[in-house]
Formats: structure tokens, sequence, C-alpha cells
């Protein structure tokens, strides 16, 4: 298939049509508008549903509802707006439903304002609703990335029965690049036996619910999810590692930062500093895998983000105190720059903080 120019936002929703999404429902806020806008224009043409919700706590419950049923369903938001769905969120996970949510990230807290941020890293990764669940968290760092996790989140959040986030930000949303749309191999995945469908005559309804009202099938319940979140810790992490042959600063920055991060190892390594990138492309499950990979001869670590330093906790655990772990950051939808990226890592190899 011949490659074509499109915006992130709009990739998303045509690579989640062909991997078989006929169900949206999501509520319109900046910088992700053009992704429900799109899909109000595509899904009627497949055959699918596109609903704007009348809020963002309606949307997530709908998905609720398609997702109990079996379908393939999507839905969309920035920042504010997913910290509203979080509850329907947990809702969904307690219930082992699949679904792909999708969150380009706007700078906070509060309404915060609408350039692009990392800033809900703790949100998607640690749990931003109640409970002990995990979404599987894929972090693009280009527009192709965009289409080519959305298909798979569909395939892993229907493998593991999970939500699966894909977590962007107003950059990548808002950015054109040529993209194509080549479906991946598909998983061996199970058969929608669970689902609230009609089914056998002998077979008892099936019935969905997050609720356990006794405090030890809750117990057995949550346990049967940490070993679900146990094989995909083991079978799903996900990284790009970047001139580390021979490194002795590792960067570690995922998405729009990690494409920042390049152009400055690029002019680091013209200088003669030999640096490298360490790019999650799963958040959770942190790719710790990763860390073992890198040579002997790198000496400090330096995380940058566009947040006040969420995912440098994840690298600290990672790296377990064998170096130093620094940390450079611009917040409230400010994007680091090359120069400054450069000048914080020669003060790292110069004895700096």
């Amino acid at each position: 298939m011949a490659k074509q120019l499109m915006k992130g936002n709009e990739a998303i929703g045509e690579a989640a049509i062909t991997a078989g999404c006929r169900y949206f429902f999501g509520y319109p806020i900046t910088p992700q508008n053009e992704l429900p806008q799109f899909m109000s224009r595509r899904m009627p043409q497949v055959d699918g549903v596109f609903l704007q919700a009348e809020s963002e706590v309606a949307a997530i419950n709908m998905v609720y509802g398609a997702a109990g049923a079996g379908a393939r369903v999507m839905t969309s938001s920035s920042s504010p707006g997913i910290s509203l769905k979080q509850e329907g969120i947990s809702y969904i996970a307690g219930a082992e439903l699949p679904c792909v949510i999708v969150n380009i990230i706007r700078g906070g807290p509060g309404l915060g304002g609408i350039q692009p941020a990392q800033s809900d890293y703790f949100q998607a990764t640690k749990g931003g609703g109640h409970g002990d669940y995990r979404l599987l968290v894929y972090a693009p760092a280009s527009v192709q990335e965009m289409v080519d996790l959305t298909m798979e989140a569909f395939d892993a959040a229907d493998y593991y029965r999970n939500p699966v986030m894909i977590l962007g930000d107003g950059v990548l949303g808002q950015m054109m690049e040529p993209v194509e749309f080549n479906q991946p191999p598909g998983w061996d995945l199970p058969a929608k036996d669970w689902a609230t469908v009609p089914g056998p005559k002998e077979r008892k309804p099936n019935v969905i619910n997050s609720l356990a009202m006794q405090a030890e099938k809750l117990e057995q319940h949550n346990l049967k999810l940490q070993e679900k979140y146990r094989q995909i810790t083991e079978k799903e992490q996900r990284y790009e590692l970047f001139n580390c042959q021979d490194a002795e600063l590792v960067f570690v920055a995922y998405g729009t930062t990690a494409r920042i991060v390049k152009s400055a190892i690029r002019t680091l390594r013209e200088e003669g500093i030999k640096a490298g990138l360490l790019r999650p492309i799963t958040l959770w499950p942190y790719p710790q895998k990763a860390f073992d990979q890198l040579p002997g001869s790198v000496k400090h670590f330096l995380t940058v983000e566009m947040s006040t330093g969420q995912m440098v906790e994840d690298v600290r655990l990672a790296v377990n105190g064998q170096k130093p772990v620094h940390f450079y950051g611009r917040t409230g939808g400010m994007i680091p720059s090359p120069a400054e990226i450069i000048e914080k890592a020669k003060a790292v190899l110069g004895g700096g903080k």
C-alpha cells in the first residue's frame, strides 16, 4: 500500500478501523479533536458506530458496554478528559474487558493548557483510578508508530482481556508524516466466549461485573489479575536502543522527547561525546530488560521528559543504584530543545548535576 500523508490523530483513527474497530465513543477536547472528528466521518463508511457522548464519563461507560459485548471499541481524550474516565477505566480493568484508550497529553494540572506535555505518565502507568489494576501502555514516537501500535493495541487488549492505552502528546497528534497501513501478523486470540451475546441454549447467560462483595472472592480475583500482569511484564516489554554500543552517557526518553534527544545525540557524537538513547516503547510494563543490554561503558543516565520528572523514578528503579541518574525536563507545555539537552549532557559529564 502506498504511503499517505496524515496527521497523527487521524492516522490513529484509520489504524483502529483497519484493526477492526467499529465502535468509537468520545467527547471533544484539544489537542485530540481531529480523532473523533475523523471517526465521525469514517465510521459510517465502514458500517461502524460513532457517538459523541454527553460527557467523558458517559463515553467510557459506553466503551464498557461495547467491550462487554465483545466488540472492538476505542475512545480518546486528552489529560483532564482521561481523568474523568478513570472510574470507568478501573471498572473495565476489573471486569477484564478489552478496549483501546488514546490519551493525547496536554499540560496540567487542572485544565492546564493545550500545549503538548508528558505529565500524565503517573496517571497511565501507576493506575489513575482506584484498585490494584494495570493498563498496557504504548508510547509511540512517530505517526507511523501511532499506526502500528494502535493496530497492535487491539490484539493485545483481546489477548489479555485488558484495556490498552496509547499515550501520545499534542505534537504527535498534530504533526503530519507519511504512513502506511500494513497490518502486523495477527495474534493467536482466544474466543470471546465470555461476551454478553447470545450463545448455545444450554449455556447460562454471561454476566460481566467488577463487583465482589465477599472479601475472599475479591482477593482471589485480584490475585488472578496480578498473575496476568506478571505475564504481561514478562512478555510485552518493548524498547529501542539508539547509538548505545559504546555510550558513556545514555539518555532515557520516550515519545516526542526521544526524537529531540536523537537530534542532540547526533550533535554530541559529532563533538566526540559518546551518547546514546534508551527509548521505552512500553511505559507499562516498563522495559527494565533494556538496561541489561547496555554496555559497561555507561557512566551516567540522563532522563529527559516534558514533565517535572515522572518517569525518572522508573529509570532509577531499573538502574538500581549502579550508575548516577540525572534529569532534565520542561513542563506546562514547554518543549525541551536540542541545545538545552546538549548543555545539560555536558554539565553531567563535566561533573554537574
